[in-house]
């Protein structure tokens, strides 16, 4: 069958390198064309990217396990996917899993938002005041563990091939350093790609400071949730300011350490 299981070695320092690659990529870009001075740039890197040295290890043995769960599902037929009729069909499969997969992380992020316990570590990231490429990075190592184990249950819950997972990564991970980046798209290509996909524009709206509008854009890769369950909203980037309402000290904000105690701190929801 077509939907089996590929030779998936070395994936996990293949994504490392893609995601990478990516990464350097548009902040190039970004440094080139953004007003911002290039010194004050690199140190709002800095602190972003120090984050990945708490989490990767993280990461990395999550997904293992991650890994491990997913052979467990097809080895024993587990999952809801294997309800769906024509579900042998690749079309099916792989089209119907990826969305399915997309809608757990929507709920995923509503989740984070409306648990305060939740929302105290996915704080971190939304509390940049500079939202850009290096953003992307800037995850509580605590949210990585609580991320990859709602992963598990997406896992155990739909029972993917690793072929799936690895295909979605390879989407994901474009779509959620793009919607990070500095750049907007024009208004007309926004208007249209925006009918489907999350766009940097959709995305810095998801970083205004100010609720509703952190409340909203929830979507990872699609939109088309944020359009089904009435979380869309747009704003233009004149009126868009970047942090949490609740977390605007840049002296906090600009400081690796201060960042990670964040999490553990008394919690004002404005």
């Amino acid at each position: 069958m077509a939907v089996n299981n590929v030779n998936l070695d070395h994936q996990d320092t293949i994504q490392l390198i893609y995601f990478a690659a990516v990464l350097i990529s548009l902040w190039v870009c970004e440094a080139v064309v953004s007003p911002v001075i290039l010194k004050s740039k690199l140190n709002h890197t800095r602190v972003n990217l120090s984050f990945i040295i708490t989490a990767l290890p993280i990461q990395l043995f999550m997904i293992g396990n991650v890994l491990l769960l997913c052979n467990w599902t097809n080895n024993h037929h587990w999952g809801l996917f294997n309800w769906i009729p024509l579900h042998n069909n690749p079309w099916v499969y792989y089209i119907s899993l990826f969305m399915l997969m997309d809608l757990c992380e929507y709920t995923y992020h509503v989740i984070m938002h409306k648990f305060d316990f939740l929302w105290k570590f996915h704080l971190v990231h939304h509390s940049d005041l500079q939202v850009d490429v290096s953003t992307t990075t800037r995850e509580h190592p605590g949210e990585t563990f609580i991320r990859t184990s709602f992963l598990m249950l997406w896992v155990f819950l739909l029972g993917p091939t690793a072929l799936v997972l690895v295909l979605r990564q390879t989407v994901q991970t474009f779509a959620n350093i793009t919607a990070h980046t500095e750049f907007r798209l024009p208004h007309k290509v926004n208007r249209i790609v925006g009918l489907v996909f999350i766009t940097p524009n959709l995305h810095q709206v998801h970083h205004h400071y100010q609720l509703p509008y952190t409340d909203c854009n929830y979507g990872d890769v699609l939109c088309i949730w944020d359009r089904l369950f009435g979380t869309y909203a747009e704003l233009e980037p004149e009126q868009t300011v970047y942090g949490v309402d609740t977390h605007m000290e840049p002296h906090v904000n600009a400081r690796f350490l201060n960042i990670l105690k964040i999490p553990f701190q008394k919690l004002n929801r404005k």
